[in-house]
């Protein structure tokens, strides 16, 4: 009983660490323009639209914090080898993996805004120097709260798979769940805010992003705002979820049927929100349905 008990609080802390990961991650990918809305700022200067945009895609979130996680659950693993306190070294290997990040985040915004120079897209340095150092404050949360998550699975649960395996796991896990959850909200709200709610993004606004705030230009740190408020947390919870109901299930049910317990548990849990989904869906399209413009309505 006492094992259960303290399982289910594993647990819990688990889901929190996760949902503050992944409310960080979806932001700083956001901020920097890492996720797929990105292949539209990059488009923007093709199409005559210069911008002020972090522009830093490497990757795709996922591998990109697969690499990231790994890195600082590598690093913290081998320094508590050595005897180094476990929450010293994951703040080490975290700080370690966010210069890591630093450096992916420079080259790639230098060497996407130099290969789009014949469109006279400038290199803005005050871009650099502002946006840069807050998608590293931001990539160390997620990367430290995924490593501390990965690290109370191996000693408060017993988990087989030794630190950097489960970091390889959690990083891509926090990458897709925030490149999956987050991005709609930066892609079709944030950057084209001048499109009618509903109504898509035609082939002729393809580049033709929003690129202005309330005073100014728009900058990259416009966009964290907006995202901390409504794709990070969105981001957070669907990652937090992820991980709380995963270890909720194998934590009650594992001992059940020689594991097989924890296997059907994780199969009704899939039903379930299949079946919310569906319904979701159906409800949505029988009180929206397609889009439809003004004049049509009128008429």
């Amino acid at each position: 009983m006492e094992s259960v008990l303290l399982g289910i609080g594993v647990t819990a802390l688990a889901g929190a660490l996760a949902t503050v990961a992944g409310a960080a991650e979806d932001t700083e990918s956001n901020i920097g323009s890492q996720g797929d809305p990105n292949s539209q700022v990059q488009l923007a200067p093709q199409m005559g639209y210069i911008h002020r945009i972090y522009n830093k895609a490497v990757s795709g979130e996922p591998p990109a914090y697969g690499l990231w996680v790994t890195i600082s659950a590598g690093v913290a693993w081998a320094f508590m080898i050595t005897g180094m306190n476990p929450v010293l070294a994951i703040v080490i290997a975290s700080a370690l993996a966010v210069f890591v990040q630093g450096v992916y985040a420079t080259t790639a915004y230098l060497g996407r805004t130099a290969s789009l120079a014949k469109f006279e897209q400038p290199v803005y340095i005050d871009v650099i120097k502002s946006v840069t150092t807050v998608t590293m404050a931001h990539a160390f949360v997620a990367i430290f709260t995924t490593v501390a998550m990965c690290y109370l699975l191996v000693e408060a649960l017993g988990h087989p798979f030794p630190l950097p395996l489960l970091g390889i796991v959690w990083g891509i896990a926090l990458g897709a769940a925030g490149s999956a959850t987050g991005n709609p909200f930066y892609g079709k709200e944030r950057q084209y805010q001048t499109q009618n709610f509903g109504a898509g993004v035609p082939i002729s606004a393809s580049g033709n992003i929003v690129r202005y705030a309330e005073a100014g230009q728009r900058s990259s740190l416009d966009n964290g705002w907006f995202t901390a408020k409504l794709g990070g947390p969105a981001s957070g919870v669907c990652f937090g979820l992820i991980v709380f109901l995963e270890l909720w299930r194998t934590v009650l049910f594992e001992s059940v049927a020689g594991g097989w317990g924890a296997i059907i548990a994780g199969v009704v849990i899939i039903l379930i929100f299949m079946i919310i989904d569906r319904y979701i869906e159906v409800w949505a399209r029988k009180n929206y349905g397609p889009y439809v413009k003004a004049e049509e309505v009128s008429a």
